[in-house]
């Protein structure tokens, strides 16, 4: 080791003292704001029945619908493949790990809807049987990983009965057996930050009422109107609603054809990959960055029934939108119909199958120290381990191959996609 250099400075502990000092209201802000992402699991979808029929068996029932669908439009591999461009050794794995996603867990987020989908007569009972049939299926190990409501939104004509639903829900939960880990609430057409702050009055409400703790309930915001995204001084409004829902917040979806709709998009237009879509999840994107609600893409009206042209048609026109949105950072969207479920999965899959082996090289690469093609930071470490978690939580991973190639636990895993604010400097348990 060669002479030490003499190290000298020219200010006093004092300068750094009072630069800490005023700077220490935004260090908390950051904190408060910016907690970064919760590390739990993020669903790669979103399913909604109508809150008129869904029943106990509709989960198994979609996983059959689009077992079905594969058996007759798509039988084996090489068909499916053939279908949506799969490459030849991509094609068995996928097709594999579809069919078995179908059988074992068909759909990973299902809301019951209270919206603009739903048709019954009686939303009292409707709700009140959403929350028994939710509760069982938890019970009996038969539920969605995720599931909950969409209720109606907070504007005056239907305010009432939206808060009325939501009360009669989440009662009925607590009468058979509590509230769920899974449980998500979504709020729709949400288009001023004061209707998020009511929505959290409301919770707190029931909270209180019923002793729960403070914050337990959190909720999705539904991004459906222009005035969402752009607010009348020219500010983010999406931004202003991440705060009012004061810490409550979890996602942030995209509605496609309200969205379009409300910009003047014309029905054969309306879809996920327009501009005008781009633009308001690239908005919600950044305002939701490091605050821990997530980004969901939206869904396609296109659905995959009748001839098997047509079916063909409509694997390949959902397949690329995923892709697309999986692409850009939306690891999540919205299904319409059980036929949608195996192109999902197929997207999916393929999207973490084709980069796996490059992603875990060059994860291990960068925790050992070693040298390679491509020059990581730590915020990319931290997007290669995020890959590849979300990679094995849909299945489209094995844990033990992603051992196999990085060398690392999935706690050594959760430690690099999850650092401390400032510390992205992280060693393994090897």
């Amino acid at each position: 080791m060669g002479q030490q250099e003499k190290v000298s400075t020219s200010l006093a502990g004092v300068v750094s003292e009072g630069i800490s000092a005023s700077l220490a209201a935004v260090d908390a802000e950051l904190d408060r704001r910016y907690p970064g992402d919760p590390g739990t699991r993020q669903p790669v979808h979103t399913v909604y029945v109508p809150g008129n029929v869904f029943e106990a068996g509709t989960i198994r029932s979609w996983g059959d619908q689009a077992l079905a669908a594969l058996d007759e439009h798509a039988p084996d591999a090489a068909s499916f493949a053939a279908v949506l461009g799969l490459s030849d050794d991509l094609a068995e794995d996928v097709y594999g790990r579809v069919r078995a996603k179908l059988e074992r867990e068909p759909i990973e987020d299902l809301r019951v809807d209270f919206e603009d989908g739903y048709g019954g007569q009686d939303e009292d009972q409707d709700a009140a049987r959403a929350a028994r049939l939710i509760s069982e299926a938890y019970a009996h190990g038969t539920a969605a990983p995720y599931m909950g409501i969409r209720m109606k939104c907070m504007e005056s004509a239907v305010r009432d009965r939206g808060i009325r639903t939501t009360d009669v829900f989440l009662t009925g939960l607590l009468e058979n057996g509590g509230l769920p880990d899974g449980l998500v609430l979504t709020l729709p057409k949400v288009t001023y930050p004061e209707q998020v702050s009511a929505f959290v009055r409301l919770l707190e409400a029931f909270e209180k009422a019923h002793g729960l703790d403070a914050g337990r309930l959190g909720f999705e915001i539904q991004i459906e109107t222009s005035q969402s995204i752009l607010a009348t001084d020219g500010t983010a409004a999406v931004a202003r609603m991440i705060g009012a829902a004061e810490g409550r917040a979890t996602g942030l979806h995209y509605g496609t054809f309200d969205y379009s709709a409300c910009l003047g998009v014309s029905a054969a237009y309306q879809a996920s990959d327009h501009p005008a879509a781009d633009h308001a999840k690239a908005i919600m994107q950044v305002a939701a960055a490091g605050t821990g609600v997530r980004v969901s893409d939206g869904s396609t009206n296109v659905l995959p029934v009748g001839s098997t042209e047509h079916v063909h048609e409509a694997w390949r026109l959902h397949y690329g939108l995923t892709r697309r949105a999986l692409a850009r950072a939306y690891y999540q969207g919205w299904d319409m119909h059980p036929g949608h479920i195996p192109t999902r999965y197929a997207a999916v899959f393929a999207f973490y199958r084709e980069g796996f082996e490059a992603a875990a090289k060059r994860l291990s690469a960068y925790a050992n120290h070693a040298g390679g093609d491509v020059m990581d930071e730590p915020a990319t470490a931290k997007a290669l381990s995020s890959y590849l978690l979300r990679g094995i939580d849909c299945g489209a991973l094995d844990t033990a191959e992603v051992d196999a190639l990085t060398g690392m636990t999935r706690a050594d895993l959760d430690r690099f996609a999850a650092p401390r604010r400032g510390d992205l400097t992280v060693t393994t348990d090897r």
